[in-house]
């Protein structure tokens, strides 16, 4: 191994002792191969965020950005920062008259602006 080749945790887990994240990934690597050698599903709340935003691919997603805006659409595909391509677009801007819903063909969101997603959700008031 080189210098070069050493892992480097994410800033979180330098306040963790080594023993307690090594549990931790032991525990989840240990529960997802029971869980495939009995041919049944790890458990949903082992899955990385990117993972199951990958499995919304092609369904509709609600996102809720930062400010007054929400978008519901089709995802189509988002990279590691969480930038997001969605098609079938409807922007709801809340503003002092009421909500404003804006129909789009395709849109690209910035991963910055974005506080929740929705999987297969809709505001109620949205049709």
């Amino acid at each position: 191994m080189g210098l070069h080749d050493v892992y480097h945790p994410p800033l979180a887990c330098l306040y963790l002792p080594k023993r307690v994240i090594l549990s931790y990934l032991n525990t989840t690597h240990a529960a997802t191969m029971i869980a495939q050698k009995k041919g049944m599903q790890a458990n949903p709340s082992h899955l990385l965020p990117s993972e199951l935003i990958d499995r919304c691919i092609g369904s509709q997603i609600w996102v809720i950005m930062k400010g007054d805006k929400e978008i519901v659409g089709t995802l189509r595909g988002f990279d590691v920062y969480v930038n997001m391509v969605l098609e079938d677009v409807q922007e709801i801007e809340t503003t002092a008259e009421g909500k404003r819903i804006t129909k789009l063909d395709q849109i690209l969101l910035n991963g910055n602006n974005i506080a929740v997603l929705v999987p297969g959700g809709k505001p109620e008031d949205v049709e």
